[in-house]
């Protein structure tokens, strides 16, 4: 996805440092070199060298040529590679966000990945919000590899002061100990009026959508009575602390915000803890985490959920050996292994448990298995660069008609979204 918003993340080394990892043209052995691109900071240098070192042991007759990848120009550089007429330079295992995988898919120059998915990889147990984005028109071109999302980021310095006992276990009682929270010069919640991934799960979590539809029939939906009542709870939860109504999480970054000592709650990736303490040391100990609450106690709401999927471009050199590496990647051992080092939600909803000693995560995980993704157009990117769902939201929190604003925004949303 466009928006990487995993913090905490230990930096991998560079591509140039790998290069001496991979195996050189020419030898005659048969061993075969497979050509890795992962993206910068997905896991950490560690991880890498662990995964590589291990593969090539079990597998003699492989070489692993891992190629750390900028996000910055990623999709350009990845539709050149697809398109390619003879495979030249075309690696055969590629890292892509989660919702990237259906403008890739685009170029028809994905290899189709269904059987593989079904047969070895058990994908009936994948996180919808990393498989759903994955499969286009009933085939599945990418392969979950890790998955992170939103959770509520709490003092419980101050929690405790207000007599809070507990993390409310339903929007309800969110919205009541926010209000309690939100007093004096204390802010209930920061939360800037253009989180639209945060707004994202409060619709989905009614049953609405950002757009229906499919292929290039996609239509904008933010006017419909669910996303109506998601965009209703969002300004009231907004209302309940200071967070400016015309910008988004970044403008201020919210983490500087929440680290002044003042804000009871934060909505936001658990990694943002860490960057909440080395600000403000004092805060070390205060903070915990709990899913955002559903509409319904003993069920996290819906939320948008980010990450990565592995795919392998039809025309790679060593296909068929790449995804015998896809296949370990997203297998159990390194799933594991991945979520451990990354506090990183695993591919499965059966691998949660990995999580239990890792608080932040664990609350991460408990609402992925309610994520979602955006919708899963190939014309996406273009929604969220001019993003009318921003302006929308900034109209509705500072008085304007809620249905007149949807509804200009959802013609929006369609125009960008049409099949050309």
């Amino acid at each position: 996805m466009k928006n990487r918003y995993i913090a905490g993340c230990i930096a991998l080394v560079s591509s140039a440092a790998l290069a001496g990892c991979g195996y050189l043209p020419g030898n005659s052995s048969g061993t075969k070199t497979v050509t890795v691109w992962l993206m910068k900071d997905s896991a950490t240098n560690d991880f890498v060298q662990r995964f590589k070192k291990s593969y090539e042991a079990e597998h003699g007759d492989i070489k692993l040529d891992i190629r750390i990848q900028e996000w910055a120009g990623i999709g350009d550089k990845v539709t050149a590679a697809l398109k390619s007429k003879d495979g030249k330079g075309v690696p055969d295992v590629i890292e892509v966000g989660n919702t990237q995988v259906a403008q890739y898919a685009d170029s028809k120059g994905l290899r189709d990945l269904t059987l593989e998915s079904m047969r070895d990889l058990h994908s009936q147990d994948w996180l919808p919000g990393l498989a759903d984005p994955g499969s286009i028109d009933g085939a599945q071109y990418g392969v979950p590899w890790y998955a992170a999302n939103r959770v509520v980021i709490y003092d419980k310095q101050l929690f405790a002061d207000a007599g809070i006992k507990h993390p409310p276990r339903t929007r309800e009682e969110w919205l009541e100990d926010t209000a309690r929270l939100n007093t004096g010069q204390q802010q209930g919640i920061y939360l800037a009026g253009q989180d639209w991934y945060t707004l994202s799960g409060f619709i989905w979590e009614e049953g609405g959508q950002l757009a229906e539809g499919s292929g290039g029939n996609w239509v904008g939906a933010l006017n419909s009575k669910a996303a109506l009542k998601g965009m209703e709870f969002y300004k009231q939860l907004q209302a309940l602390g200071r967070g400016p109504k015309s910008a988004d999480e970044a403008h201020p970054f919210q983490y500087k915000v929440f680290a002044k000592g003042d804000v009871a709650q934060l909505i936001a990736t658990p990694g943002t803890a860490k960057s909440i303490e080395q600000l403000n040391p004092e805060m070390k100990g205060r903070l915990g985490y709990f899913p955002i609450p559903g509409k319904h106690a003993g069920k996290p709401g819906a939320v948008f959920i980010g990450g990565s999927d592995l795919v392998v471009p039809e025309k790679a050199p060593e296909g068929d050996a790449g995804v015998k590496v896809v296949e370990a990647l997203a297998g159990e051992k390194w799933q594991t292994d991945l979520a451990q080092t990354m506090s990183y939600v695993p591919n499965k909803t059966t691998l949660a448990r990995v999580l239990a000693d890792d608080p932040g995560a664990a609350a991460m995980a408990a609402a992925a298995a309610h994520g979602r993704a955006t919708p899963n157009s190939p014309h996406w990117a273009a929604v969220e660069a001019a993003n009318p769902i921003k302006t929308y939201m900034t109209e509705v929190l500072i008085g304007g008609d809620p249905e007149k604003a949807a509804k200009k925004a959802s013609a929006r949303i369609t125009d960008l979204l049409a099949d050309y």
